[in-house]
């Protein structure tokens, strides 16, 4: 994992997902590096509590990154998960 201190760029709804436990919180929250136009931007996932928090956008947050891939068909992604996210004052 990574921690970093981003800028909020955009929060998506909330919406409910199925999970062998029963449901759970997510959306996407699109975070940006400090440091101009051509920053490296990363599009997340949030679940759980972390999901249901709304976080302003261009505040700054620290946030620990945990980056996975994984293969389907033939073409690897990659997933970005956001485990810890405090947005700071």
């Amino acid at each position: 994992m990574e921690t970093k201190v981003l800028k909020v760029v955009a929060q998506t709804e909330i919406t409910k997902v199925q999970t062998k436990n029963g449901e759970k919180a997510k959306c996407l929250i699109r975070l940006k590096e400090v440091g101009g136009d051509y920053a490296d931007e990363y599009q997340c996932s949030l679940l759980g509590d972390n999901a249901q928090k709304r976080y302003e956008v261009g505040k700054l947050v620290a946030v620990s990154l945990r980056f996975s891939t994984h293969e389907s068909n033939g073409v690897f992604y990659q997933d970005i998960m956001a485990n810890e996210i405090v947005q700071i004052n």
